[in-house]
């Protein structure tokens, strides 16, 4: 294993330190994170134009996956002064470098999704009594 190939943390990163990667995974691991960030890769949006997009989550959630992400630097929010006021989402510079990693990952999910369904069901079948 070594650490050009990307088999090994980078130097100085403990993986076994939980804090680590929990704290990031747990953010961006979400049921809604990267759906957000994928729709703001494609222009800054607001809410409501947020919302009608992703479809399938509430204004609730919607609001909450943007607060973290806005807390966690991925996301900023812009009050334009308007009436009514009008609120906008884009990706910062940070939001924006996740992107690549986001998307490796996104390409591995859809190139083994059969074979993880395919397991899954021999798993399921296999606790039948």
């Amino acid at each position: 294993m070594d650490r050009a190939r990307g088999l090994l943390p980078p130097e100085g990163i403990d993986i076994t330190e939980p804090c680590v990667v929990r704290d990031v995974a747990d953010r961006v691991g979400d049921r809604w994170s990267l759906l957000v960030l994928g729709h703001l890769a494609n222009a800054p949006q607001r809410f409501n134009a947020l919302h009608r997009i992703i479809g399938d989550i509430s204004k609730q959630v919607l609001s909450r996956t943007l607060r973290r992400l806005e807390e966690d630097g991925f996301v900023s929010r812009t009050v334009h002064d308007l009436t009514p006021p009008q609120v906008e989402y884009a990706l910062t510079p940070m939001g924006w470098s996740f992107l690549e990693p986001m998307r490796m990952l996104l390409d591995w999910a859809e190139a083994h999704h059969n074979a993880i369904v395919r397991a899954r069901n021999d798993f399921a079948a296999g606790q039948k009594p």
